[in-house]
């Protein structure tokens, strides 16, 4: 018998090892496996499925060992990979990679041992006598930790050259990275526990205050915790005694007390018991109905609702009802900023059977959820995730969620698989014949297209809850402002005046600037010199707080100099700005306002969004400055002012989904205003205040976004009209990159049409390697065959004997 197994590894196709007779009897599809792939390294595998068919033309190796009793992935997972692996142009191995929590995946570890020379051992380098003897130190030692000891990366040659001269050898180890959590509980020994030996215990440590006190805390505590049976948790006891460790210690040794490990959850469970439904309003009670009658035609359904519409309570009766049904429900969030406010709502509603899951969470709790959801009886019903969630092991699925559909976060950008998360749950919906509900107040052009085109099915819901206005939106003009000097700052009088008047009146304001950082670039007023990134084609930002030129892109940075490294000059300035640079000046004109910043460098913790949006939903702040995390569904219900500092940098972005993207983006931070109570005011700050997209932002004009956008797109074959696959081509070495990027476009033409390029992107370098794009336009019915064809030509590229080290990507529907 004969184990077909996927490798989390970005080769195609899967590879088959040989089964022993009882291994064959316990492995099953879905089971990790540890094998030996090449010479030395052992990878965890998952079978695909068993067989008794010999392979031809090679010897079969035999797995290594079975990790597993059950299956850690359900054959619906699998089906979910391979439409991915076909749509995506990428391996099933990535999307292993991917998909799988890494504490599931178990890879060896190479580790190096000195081996024993006599007195005929080679001559060693300095290096290599040094290297050497950090081994003898510590036998055994990782590759990584021999680099941390010799404080170098490069030690790779000076390795190979002493495993030459044998003198030391290399061997392989595995590391099971997941560890179940365990908690110390404390109990009585079982013969102190009858009443009267208890009163002698109590009688007879009169004499040792400290053991006396602790034993009293146990039996205090014994009928508010687990009994006498469960124990008591360590810490909890010797909080409750006031005493140290060692007491507690003097007592396990005397056999009075014992100790035991238990395994305890990760996951936050609460105690709280679900709430009854909350009443919609008659809008919301239409719209909720509206999307019952369509799924009974449609498998998808766009939920179009204006900011502020109570969109989630229709989401939350639809959980109520699908859970009703014994299903599961996946609610998609484009943000993990988010999670923190409608995971509060959610668990209010549904007690403890909603789970989160998202990266900022340890591997330890992903794959404790992951394990969760395999388990019948775990309790989890509900799960709130961001786009990795929907690879979870779902076995029920019945409703998918996905809020804010129109968010450009839901596309998997770097590393493959390149993947969009709404496109991807549409079909995880699909595999599971479940429903799918897209929710948004600004819907991607393509997903409003399925919608008039009968693909999808569509529900309007226009009405603010509560009957509130929407926000009355202001347009500033900064470039006649500038003109006459009446700019202070970034700040247009307006804007100062509708902050100043918020805080008098005890009203918050949301700051939006889709930069982060101080300064955008430093440039010399002498010669005109801009420090740039050694890797990346790209100028250095200015963080003020860190004190350091820093590379979006590769994450080099540097001090700032204080002169000019090409001509000496100390007039350096400023140039541009992000929002730690809007948050450290609106101080100076408002020093007694609090202010908090919400951007990529002060979101680093799993913990730091709830922090920041606990502060300002409590109204500890007065000022939110943020970039697009802050326009993403926050609800704040004391915010009466949203300035948006800088309108032209989205608009003039050169893509061509930038005018429907600053139209979402506007519109959605808009919509953070006057939420809950009285009218809410945004002031937009433009150059370009006759901009189409301005003027659809005031007047709330969609459709008029859409129109123009879709003709626009129809001219030009755009989507929805025509599909998207870009290829980039990364080499080091620039004239070979030309020359492949010039071979595989030859080849592209050859078989499919529309194949524009290849041209350097807008940013031509990163970490070192030159970047050179094509783009392939694919009209919808010819997308299969075209992708086959595209498939095949940079397969080509891969094993050319001259192109063979370029590395080749390709990007289905670039977000």
């Amino acid at each position: 018998m004969f184990a077909e197994v996927i490798l989390p590894l970005p080769l195609q196709g899967t590879f088959t090892y040989r089964l022993t007779g009882e291994e064959a009897e316990r492995v099953k599809p879905g089971m990790r496996v540890t094998v030996q792939f090449g010479k030395r390294k052992i990878y965890t595998a998952l079978v695909r499925r068993v067989h008794d068919v010999t392979p031809e033309g090679y010897a079969v190796k035999t797995i290594l060992s079975i990790l597993d009793k059950t299956p850690v992935v359900v054959q619906n997972q699998f089906m979910l990979w391979e439409w991915i692996s076909d749509y995506y142009l990428c391996t099933q191995g990535e999307v292993f990679g991917a998909a799988l929590p890494a504490g599931l995946r178990i890879e060896s570890e190479t580790r190096v041992r000195a081996v024993q020379s006599g007195a005929d051992a080679p001559l060693l380098t300095d290096r290599e006598n040094l290297l050497l003897q950090a081994i003898h130190d510590n036998p055994g030692i990782r590759v990584t930790e021999l680099q941390q000891a010799a404080g170098r990366s490069d030690i790779t040659p000076v390795i190979k050259s002493m495993l030459d001269k044998g003198t030391i050898a290399l061997e392989e180890s595995l590391t099971e990275k997941y560890k179940p959590k365990t908690k110390t509980f404390i109990s009585l020994a079982s013969d102190m526990r009858p009443r009267e030996k208890t009163e002698q215990l109590v009688a007879g440590l009169a004499r040792s205050p400290a053991k006396c006190r602790l034993i009293l805390a146990y039996l205090a505590l014994v009928p508010e915790q687990a009994g006498d049976e469960g124990g008591i948790g360590r810490d909890v006891l010797l909080e409750k005694a006031e005493t140290s460790t060692s007491v507690l210690n003097d007592l396990l040794k005397q056999g009075i007390l014992e100790s035991h490990e238990t395994e305890v959850t990760r996951i936050f469970t609460s105690g709280s018991e679900p709430t009854a439904n909350v009443v919609l309003n008659s809008a919301q009670e239409k719209a909720l109905e509206a999307v019952t009658l369509a799924f009974a035609e449609k498998d998808v359904v766009l939920l179009h609702g204006v900011t502020s519409s109570g969109k989630t309570e229709i989401y939350i009766r639809l959980i109520r009802e699908a859970l009703s049904r014994g299903k599961q429900v996946l609610y998609l969030l484009p943000e993990i900023a988010l999670t923190a406010q409608i995971i509060a709502r959610l668990r209010l509603a549904f007690g403890s059977c909603v789970a989160v899951y998202h990266s900022r969470f340890s591997d330890s709790e992903r794959v404790e959820t992951w394990k969760k959801l395999l388990s019948a009886g775990s309790g989890i019903q509900i799960i709130l995730g961001v786009r990795s969630a929907v690879f979870l092991p779902f076995t029920n699925l019945g409703l998918v969620i996905v809020d804010e559909e129109h968010e450009n976060t839901y596309k998997q950008f770097d590393p493959a698989p390149r993947y969009h998360a709404r496109d991807t749950a549409i079909m995880l919906a699909r595999l599971h014949q479940a429903t799918v509900l897209l929710g948004t107040a600004t819907p991607a052009v393509e997903t409003y297209y399925n919608c008039m085109t009968g693909k999808y099915g569509l529900v309007e819901l226009q009405e603010r809850y509560s009957d509130l206005e929407l926000p009355e939106v202001q347009v500033v003009n900064t470039r006649v402002l500038k003109h006459r000097k009446q700019m202070q700052s970034h700040f247009s009088p307006a804007l100062l005046d509708g902050i100043g008047a918020a805080l008098d009146k005890k009203e918050q304001v949301i700051l939006f600037q889709n930069r982060r950082g101080f300064s955008l670039f430093l440039q010399c007023d002498q010669c005109g010199e801009i420090p740039h990134c050694r890797r990346c084609d790209v100028s250095l930002t200015y963080h003020k707080l860190a004190a350091r030129l820093t590379c979006h892109y590769c994450g080099y940075s540097i001090e700032v100099p204080d002169s000019c490294p090409a001509c000496g000059s100390k007039a350096i300035k400023m140039h541009g700005f992000g929002t730690e640079k809007i948050a450290e000046e609106i101080v100076l004109f408002f020093p007694q306002a609090r202010v908090l910043r919400m951007d990529l460098d002060t979101m680093r913790s799993k913990k730091s969004y709830e922090q920041v949006i606990a502060k300002f939903e409590s109204q500890e702040s007065d000022i939110l400055v943020g970039t697009q995390m802050v326009s993403k569904g926050l609800d704040f219900e004391n915010v009466s002012l949203v300035g948006i500092i800088n309108a032209d940098t989205m608009m003039n972005f050169p893509d061509f989904r930038a005018f429907e993207r600053s139209y979402q983006l506007m519109a959605q931070v808009s919509g953070r205003a006057g939420r809950k109570n009285k009218r809410g005011r945004v002031i937009i700050q433009t150059s370009d205040h006759q901009h189409p997209v301005i003027g659809q932002v005031v007047r709330n004009d969609y459709l008029e976004l859409y129109r123009t956008q879709l003709e626009e797109r129809r001219k030009f074959n755009y989507p929805p009209f025509f599909r998207l696959v870009k290829i980039t081509l990364k080499h080091r070495d620039r004239e070979l990159l030309d020359k492949a990027a010039s071979f595989l476009a030859q080849a592209l033409r050859a078989s499919v049409e529309n194949v524009m390029g290849p041209e350097y992107p807008l940013i031509g370098r990163i970490h070192n390697f030159y970047l050179k794009s094509i783009l392939v336009k694919i009209q919808p019915g010819s997308l299969s065959v075209a992708k086959i064809a595209i498939a095949g030509r940079m397969g080509e590229i891969v094993v050319h004997p001259l192109f063979r080290s370029v590395q080749v990507v390709a990007d289905v529907d670039p977000y």
